[in-house]
């Protein structure tokens, strides 16, 4: 490494998100966008000379990325290297030093007893710096093979095998059911986060290296699987997890609650197109049922749509501010983290918005609208929940958000699933019980991480090059 004593010398700085008091009023992203090249000099000096980098390792990076040598690379003010390295394993990391929870730092060796290395931070920068250059440009194949091949889904996992599978010369054409590519990327993660130019510009690069896109078409719908079967040599089902997790309690009928999904491509699709959106937290008061990165998203796009109160109930017990004795490093550590919605409510009301270890009982309705639920608190015990005695709460409300995960895929005909209903193919092959049809990414593995699908993506792309050879 290029400062040998660089962890011992410098404190873990992350770069600053805008003010927060500047970032509620708008839509734009909240992240820094001007990357101080002598703040992350220092930071990238904090990476150890480990011997065994975790970050990059199972529980760390599932790209595999070669995070100390681009870390050293910026560290010495080699950041056209640095881009190529970082971009050797990962096809986007505009995406991914945007949205990533970033596991590599929770497996950093460094963690163990002191901050981890700013290494999300770093990778944004890295990407950043690289568009800015004019380094990042179309590179289509010199040749091109016979082989045509649909992917449908353009989420992380579609777009990756695609860039992967084009590399190699082969002809890809992607289908997606929403009217913009992105998948997830676009309309299941608010443009403070990851702004849509920011996927449009990728995509267009992989439209100028030749890809093809076809917007508005559903497979089941539009187009079949037997058609895609006749007209392409290997199919991949790249289509997400999509079917939300529900609350069925007495009055979950009542208008005005919706799966948190429907509400942030709601949003979304308004900014975009510049229309009114259908669902809207203007002068209500908003609860948002369970937490994670998507609960999150939905109290930054209430308060910015002018809720008058946003609460935010979890099921799960408070975290601890340090990792427990049964979670320990390298793994994901479990611990009280704030993020940016977080602050931004607090900010504006007053008080962080989460309240824990709460199940909801009942959806309280008047005139057929939603005005409040009740609540009671639980404990749990041997896997099982256990409600409190006199613990009951009732809350008001005029829109209550859903956000609790996926249970699985919508299902596609003549697919087989797995146990868990997704769709059955094994990791490493990702090959259906349909000879010339592969799966990857959530539909495949569940809900997960952008990175896991970036993951999915360029192994099935593997597996299918192999296929067709």
């Amino acid at each position: 490494m290029g400062s040998i004593t660089g962890f011992k010398d410098f404190d873990r700085e992350t770069e600053a998100y805008q003010d927060v008091a500047i970032r509620i009023t708008n839509y734009n992203e909240v992240m820094a966008q001007n990357h101080n090249e002598q703040h992350l000099k220092t930071q990238g000096a904090r990476c150890m000379d480990c011997g065994v980098p975790f970050c990059q390792s199972n529980s760390g990076c599932p790209v595999d990325n070669l995070i100390p040598e681009w870390n050293d690379l910026i560290y010495n003010n080699r950041w056209e290297d640095a881009y190529y390295r970082l971009a050797k394993t990962n096809n986007f990391p505009e995406f991914t030093g945007r949205v990533c929870p970033a596991p590599c730092e929770g497996s950093c060796v460094l963690g163990q007893n002191d901050p981890a290395v700013t290494i999300k931070n770093i990778e944004h920068a890295i990407v950043d710096k690289a568009f800015e250059s004019g380094l990042v440009k179309p590179n289509p194949p010199k040749n091109r093979t016979n082989f045509k091949i649909a992917i449908v889904g353009s989420g992380p996992a579609g777009l990756a095998s695609a860039d992967e599978l084009n590399k190699l010369g082969h002809n890809i054409t992607v289908f997606e059911r929403d009217d913009r590519i992105g998948g997830l990327l676009m309309y299941g993660i608010p443009n403070m986060k990851l702004e849509k130019s920011v996927i449009d510009r990728r995509v267009n690069l992989l439209k100028d290296e030749g890809i093809q896109f076809i917007t508005s078409i559903e497979l089941g719908k539009n187009i079949t699987l037997d058609e895609l079967e006749n007209d392409f040599d290997a199919i991949l089902l790249a289509t997400g997890s999509t079917i939300a997790r529900d609350l069925p309690v007495d009055g979950r009928e009542s208008l005005g609650i919706y799966p948190a999904m429907k509400y942030l491509k709601d949003s979304t699709k308004s900014l975009l197109d510049k229309t009114l959106v259908d669902i809207d937290a203007k002068d209500k008061k908003v609860i948002v049922i369970g937490g994670g990165d998507t609960g999150t998203d939905c109290i930054a796009t209430a308060l910015r749509q002018g809720a008058t109160s946003i609460i935010n109930f979890e099921l799960m017990a408070k975290p601890p501010i340090e990792r427990a004795d049964n979670n320990p490093w390298p793994q994901w550590p479990l611990i009280f983290r704030t993020d940016y919605g977080h602050t931004e409510a607090e900010f504006k009301y007053g008080k962080d918005p989460r309240n824990y270890s709460l199940m909801t009982k009942e959806f309280i309705s008047k005139n057929g609208k939603v005005v409040g639920l009740k609540t009671v608190g639980i404990e749990f015990k041997d896997g099982k929940i256990i409600e409190i005695n006199d613990s009951e709460k009732t809350w008001e409300t005029d829109l209550v958000l859903l956000s609790m995960g996926f249970i699985s895929p919508e299902k596609i005909d003549g697919i087989n699933l797995d146990e868990r209903g997704n769709l059955k193919a094994e990791y490493s092959v990702f090959k259906t019980n349909k000879s010339k049809v592969f799966s990857a990414g959530d539909c495949r593995r569940g809900q997960s991480l952008v990175v896991w699908a970036i993951n999915e993506g360029r192994l099935a792309a593997q597996q299918i090059n192999q296929f067709l050879q």
